[in-house]
């Protein structure tokens, strides 16, 4: 490193800002994030610098000396005229202040790093001035992978340190922490029950550290159609807190990278024809996970709740007595027609979204498609592969046309995704040619009124 990355305090000290234009402006933003007194050096102040002095959170000097730079906090340098920055710098300088000269790397003593600002948790990134736009970058990433509540939970942490250094025996407080933090407090504050993370950790405190035994927890999570950047915040919050985790064979090696490296991982995926892992022993072991403490998610591909099995799953929870939640995902239907660029539904053309399987349990009737093949309707079959030469057969029998425009989605969103258009009619033989199995979708729609445009493009 050629650069040391540490926090400077700010309370009570003095920070200056040497210049009254937008590159002042700038770091003013900044600076306005802490608890800094800030002083503006210019001779003149745009609007947004003048507000911040009319306002009181700022003062304003017009005629620079050492002394305006000597015990403050730090000291930057932001004017139009690289000569008198020079000039600034040496009187900063002979001052013992530190100082960031804008654009002037050699006469910089610090640099600003890209903050994630969770106060009074904050994440800074440098690149020593290297890659501004990849510090940009990699703030993005963390500002995804941190809960936006993060910082009130600290701050109450914060807060309670007095009562847990008075009740909390010394040799329990590790333990306590990290309970708090990565257990059931932590875990009920992500999921927006603040009240109840805090009852826990006062009842918690009040025992003295004995009353906070780890409670189990299932999140049946949503991992959406494939791609790993469109999970959900809050499913990757859950994928790095469990201790468990169950997935489909869908689930991308991509997404399970982002869950903490020391979790148990189980593949529980099934396959048509092949019952390793029937529902009912997934249910129970989730289950089981959950009532030894532990936290676990269940991962599946899509959305949980959009034939993912999670009828059976929460009910086995609920069974057990152990707290389950269902964290949403995008359903393969949404990212089929995002690859597509197509919506699902269009005024006028299509006002009725269907969602079916063709698959169904062992014993079961399958759905009555036809019912469902109506003007103004979009269509979109799960799991139907197997089933396409019975579906072509009972659309047409309906009054479909033989060469009603079908989309076909495998994989849709992922480094495989292969997408397909297809009379209805021929159907059966695109998927056998293109040898389309599995994770695929099969969509067509049915608008309300003619159009020259294709039918499938409502879907």
């Amino acid at each position: 490193m050629k650069s040391f990355p540490m926090f400077i305090r700010t309370s009570g000290r003095r920070v200056v800002i040497a210049g009254g234009g937008e590159q002042a402006a700038q770091k003013a933003r900044l600076m306005l994030k802490t608890d800094a007194r800030l002083v503006l050096l210019a001779d003149r102040l745009d609007p947004e610098l003048a507000d911040l002095v009319a306002s009181g959170r700022a003062t304003h000097a017009t005629t620079p000396e050492q002394a305006d730079f000597a015990d403050t906090a730090m000291v930057f340098i932001a004017t139009p005229c690289p000569a008198l920055n020079h000039a600034l710098h040496g009187l900063a300088k002979a001052a013992g202040a530190l100082v960031n000269v804008v654009d002037t790397p050699e006469l910089c003593d610090m640099t600003t790093p890209s903050i994630v600002d969770r106060d009074p948790v904050v994440v800074a990134i440098g690149t020593e001035g290297t890659a501004p736009v990849l510090g940009r970058r990699l703030r993005a990433r963390i500002e995804e992978l941190l809960d936006p509540g993060l910082g009130r939970f600290a701050a109450l942490a914060g807060r309670l340190r007095g009562a847990v250094a008075q009740s909390v025996p010394l040799a329990r407080r590790r333990a306590f922490w990290d309970w708090a933090f990565t257990g059931a407090p932590m875990a009920a504050h992500a999921r927006g029950a603040e009240r109840e993370a805090a009852a826990l950790l006062k009842t918690a405190i009040a025992s003295g550290g004995q009353d906070c035994p780890e409670q189990g927890h299932i999140a049946l999570v949503g991992a959406g159609p494939g791609a790993r950047d469109l999970l959900t915040l809050r499913a990757v919050e859950r994928l790095q807190s469990a201790d468990v985790i169950f997935y489909d064979r869908l689930v991308d090696a991509d997404i399970l990278d982002i869950a903490r490296r020391d979790a148990e991982r189980i593949d529980v995926g099934k396959q048509v024809g092949a019952h390793a892992w029937p529902q009912e022993a997934i249910s129970a072991r989730i289950a089981a996970e959950a009532a030894r403490g532990h936290r676990v998610v269940r991962l599946k591909s899509g959305d949980p709740s959009v034939f993912g099995r999670a009828a059976e799953e929460l009910a086995a929870a609920r069974r057990a007595g152990v707290p389950v939640e269902i964290v949403p995902g995008i359903t393969a239907a949404s990212g089929a027609a995002a690859a597509m660029a197509r919506p699902l539904t269009s005024r006028g053309l299509s006002d009725t979204l269907v969602l079916t399987t063709g698959t169904c349990r062992d014993g079961d009737d399958t759905p009555d498609w036809a019912q469902h093949a109506l003007p103004g309707t979009t269509m979109v079959f799960y799991m139907a592969t197997r089933q396409a030469a019975r579906i072509t057969a009972t659309l047409m029998a309906r009054g479909l046309p033989p060469d009603t425009p079908v989309s076909v989605a495998r994989a849709a969103t992922c480094r495989d995704e292969l997408l397909l258009e297809t009379p209805l009619s021929a159907l059966p033989g695109a998927l056998a040619e293109n040898a389309i199995d599995g994770h695929t979708l099969i969509m067509l729609g049915l608008p309300k009124q003619a159009t020259s445009a294709p039918a499938l493009s409502v879907a």
